[in-house]
């Protein structure tokens, strides 16, 4: 059908108010194409979208549907232990929450539905201590305002592996139509308050390797999201001074006070780093509105310096490593992450499990490798991580924890973060990471991400100042070390004696992501070099 008579199908049903129809009566034509050509898909973890009414959109109807298909899924699989809930501060999250739940109820399923918001890592929690079937988080991640999304998760509080989610698909295919889906309220959806919440941190306190008095000055912000539920209280009561940003505490859909619901992004930091400048605070961190991911800023010089993913990372890599004897066992970290994450977990003889972009793949593989080689770390370079796998998903609440104390130990050694990255350089090498991400919105912006790709899985690359030694291509899948199975995706790799330059569609953004790493012998060369390179990467994209 063309996104013509998808249009008339929703126009002319009797599902949608009078609202909605008159919402749909004022479109325009591309808006009318943008929202009807297509179904939204439900990818490895779930979907994601722009907010707004037609099947390419994310309402309450989308919504249900795929409800509906993951509900079918559980009952064909006999998972019917019932599905924990959670949700962000997103428009419709808690509506959209609400009404999973009563999909569920209505196929006879129960659940366990947070009354509040709560990080995406609670509700790997929540799904691991009610021993669930499954789960369910209404976020959008760090996305835009404009966005929101339903990820679905397995009995082992990991998001679902790439085999159930095909199975889930199989299910949604059959469901015709997203209207007339039935809901019910009934006493099968559990209303889970705060009582949780003590549970779960008293496991993250369980992370500390150091017990010393605390000295540190703390800035932080939930960036108007869930972080702002127990992140706070958990350092409040571990002794730290915390200073709250006071307007991105409230929990707001418009994300009124940033100007990015990102970490990633500079601009993110803005309220803080003015907060921070007030209060002589010794770091910043700053959550994204489902708490799974941190991006932190550390005074130096009367002034605050943002770290990357990588960095942050490779500190707690380290610091974990260095700072207390640990069983030989495995990390895990991502074919995008910087190689400095290898280099250090092989020093302190660590094995070293590589999964594809995504942090369910990590989550995948600590439950398979329960009882063999001990968790050690995981992470990626998206600012995500998880220090110990009592949850299957990353975990800022877990990051802010160990970070601030990683701060603490060194300004008791009288050491900054500045200096302490110093030693993991002089003693690894100058690695420094990079990432353009190439925004490309609509059906033009997809064609034009598969053009680029297609063009260089076929020609490869010529990228100024870049001698391609290997490439490496995912898209037919492979099997890494330790019997780690990567399934087929849409990445090319191509590494050089001094780095790798990685080109990967987002699964969740329309973007086109393509990754850049250098290894020198300082931090002046490898930022000159990643510097030339960007430049080079654009050249070459332009031709194509």
């Amino acid at each position: 059908m063309t996104y013509q008579d998808n249009y008339k199908i929703w126009l002319n049903g009797n599902a949608l108010s009078e609202k909605e129809k008159q919402t749909l009566l004022s479109m325009d034509e591309k808006e009318k194409e943008e929202s009807f050509y297509q179904e939204l898909s439900f990818g490895t973890g779930g979907i994601r979208g722009i907010l707004g009414l037609g099947p390419n959109r994310i309402n309450k109807y989308t919504i249900q549907r795929v409800t509906l298909g993951f509900a079918n899924y559980l009952k064909s699989e006999h998972k019917l232990n019932g599905v924990a809930i959670s949700y962000d501060n997103r428009y419709g999250s808690y509506e959209f929450a609400y009404e999973a739940a009563k999909v569920l109820a209505f196929n006879g399923i129960k659940s366990y539905i947070y009354k509040a918001l709560r990080p995406t890592p609670m509700l790997s929690y929540l799904v691991r201590h009610f021993k669930t079937s499954a789960g369910i988080m209404l976020t959008a991640s760090h996305n835009p305002k404009e966005y929101n999304g339903f990820k679905a998760y397995n009995d082992t509080g990991a998001q679902l592996s790439t085999d159930e989610s095909n199975k889930v698909i199989e299910e949604i295919s059959k469901i015709a139509s997203p209207f007339h889906i039935g809901t019910l309220d009934n006493d099968l959806i559990h209303w889970i308050g705060d009582e949780i919440d003590d549970i779960y941190l008293n496991e993250v306190e369980k992370i500390a390797v150091r017990h010393d008095e605390k000295d540190l000055k703390i800035v932080y912000s939930p960036l108007h999201g869930t972080g702002g539920t127990v992140i706070p209280k958990l350092l409040d009561k571990t002794g730290y001074t915390v200073y709250r940003e006071p307007n991105q505490m409230k929990v707001d859909p418009e994300f009124s006070h940033t100007k990015s619901s990102n970490p990633e992004d500079h601009i993110a930091y803005e309220k803080t780093i003015e907060l921070a400048r007030k209060k002589d605070a010794d770091v910043i961190f700053v959550t994204d509105p489902d708490a799974d991911r941190l991006g932190v800023a550390y005074k130096l010089n009367d002034d605050y310096h943002i770290l990357n993913g990588n960095q942050t990372a490779s500190m707690m890599l380290y610091y974990i490593l260095s700072e207390k004897k640990q069983p030989s066992g495995i990390v895990y970290t991502t074919v995008v992450s910087s190689h400095l994450l290898k280099d250090i977990a092989h020093k302190y003889n660590q094995k070293v499990g590589e999964t594809l972009t995504g942090f369910k793949f990590i989550g995948e593989q600590a439950e398979k490798n329960q009882g063999k080689l001990p968790y050690i770390f995981g992470c990626e370079e998206s600012y995500g991580s998880l220090v110990s796998d009592f949850v299957r998903d990353k975990d800022a609440v877990q990051a802010v924890y160990l970070l601030a104390e990683i701060l603490n130990t060194l300004k008791s050694r009288n050491l900054t973060v500045k200096d302490y990255l110093d030693e993991i350089y002089h003693i690894f090498g100058y690695y420094l990471e990079d990432t353009i991400n190439l925004t490309l919105k609509g059906i033009e912006g997809s064609k034009r991400i598969i053009q680029i790709t297609d063009y260089v899985r076929l020609h490869g690359i010529k990228i100024d100042g870049f001698e391609v030694k290997k490439k490496i291509d995912f898209s037919k899948g492979m099997i890494h070390p330790h019997d780690i199975v990567l399934p087929p995706s849409n990445v090319l790799k191509f590494e050089s004696d001094q780095g790798f330059i990685i080109f990967r569609p987002s699964g969740t953004e329309p973007k086109l992501k393509i990754y850049i790493s250098v290894k020198t012998t300082s931090h002046a060369a490898s930022k000159q070099k990643i510097s030339d390179l960007k430049t080079a990467i654009m050249a070459f994209i332009n031709q194509i």
